[in-house]
């Protein structure tokens, strides 16, 4: 194979659970072109990337549809050999039909998946699987059962700008999440955050719309040893200063696949969801932190939910702050 496309045009935490894909594909195949198909917004994950060839945009905040078939006029014109889908849409199948590739592979559960060539099982609930061995199945037929870990490269500049943040002990506590059901309270987080001794500097980390979460728990927990950096740093910054942190706390979100890309210290405060779908921290020193009562409304589904459709939220509320306290020891 000489040049190669895989799609991803998911979320942030998806798109960096597809790099063992790009890893392994570059192992067995390192003289091939290795391009990405991404949606506009997460492009900068990928700055510098030593084994990225190009990096092709979808553009789905205006005119998604003309965009898209300006993009399979550029794909069926690159000539790829292979295209590797790892998303189930439409819009992904669709330009893996119309790619023009010798090699079209993707999940059976694509509805366009009767066309691939090779079509791979795909099953969360019940199976124990890690996305990344998920996604790594995909090329299976043609590498090895080898499943290679989930990686990102931030650059010499990044690890620079933030060398500036990494004078003291700190940790960082990423407590967003776009889904009410997957994030830790508000209220938790300001209990655990009192406990944290005041020599402890403590970053926290999201996007520009979780800064108002930050600083409210900042003010409320009274830790003054804290810095909000949410919506000031790239993608890659916050994975440079997550490698080097005494601790990262997060919910199952994406910083926790950020943290796993640079093999950081992880604690992981699974709400609603369950490590079993295949989404849990891949880092050396990772722990995933859960209620210890067993709720029979426990998981509520696959994805996070707006509100508790039992409307209690025991899933979060139970959790203990010591189980994440005893992380820092």
């Amino acid at each position: 194979m000489k040049r190669i496309l895989i799609i991803q045009t998911a979320s942030i935490g998806d798109v960096i659970l597809a790099t063992p894909v790009l890893e392994k594909l570059h192992h067995h195949f390192p003289d091939a072109e290795i391009d990405l198909l991404i949606k506009k917004g997460n492009e900068r994950l990928f700055d510098g990337h030593p084994f990225l060839h190009e990096l092709l945009i979808w553009d789905k905040s205006k005119e998604k549809y003309k965009n898209l078939k300006k993009l399979i006029q550029q794909i069926r014109g690159n000539r790829y050999d292979a295209v590797i889908n790892i998303q189930r849409f439409a819009s992904s199948g669709l330009v893996t039909i119309l790619s023009g590739a010798k090699l079209k592979v993707g999940f059976n559960k694509n509805p366009f998946s009767p066309l691939f060539n090779i079509r791979i099982k795909h099953t969360i609930r019940n199976s124990e699987v890690h996305e990344t061995e998920r996604n790594t199945n995909l090329v299976k037929r043609f590498t090895d059962e080898t499943v290679f870990p989930v990686k990102l490269y931030p650059l010499p500049g990044n690890y620079a700008k933030m060398s500036q943040y990494k004078t003291v002990k700190y940790i960082t506590v990423s407590p967003a999440s776009l889904w009410f059901t997957k994030q830790y309270p508000e209220k938790k987080w300001i209990e655990f955050i009192k406990e944290i001794d005041k020599d402890t500097r403590i970053y926290f980390l999201g996007s520009k719309n979780d800064s108002a979460l930050c600083d409210s728990i900042i003010d409320k927990s009274g830790h003054e040893n804290s810095m909000n950096l949410a919506g000031r740093l790239s993608f890659l910054e916050s994975a440079a200063l997550m490698k080097d942190a005494a601790m990262n706390y997060m919910n199952d979100s994406a910083p926790l696949h950020l943290a796993s890309a640079v093999n950081a210290r992880t604690t992981a405060i699974f709400c609603s969801t369950v490590p079993s779908f295949g989404f849990g921290p891949l880092s050396d020193d990772s722990v995933v932190i859960e209620t210890k009562e067993h709720l029979k409304c426990k998981p509520c589904g696959l994805h996070g939910l707006k509100e508790c459709p039992e409307d209690h939220f025991k899933c979060a509320m139970t959790i203990d702050k010591n189980e994440l306290l005893k992380r820092l020891k």
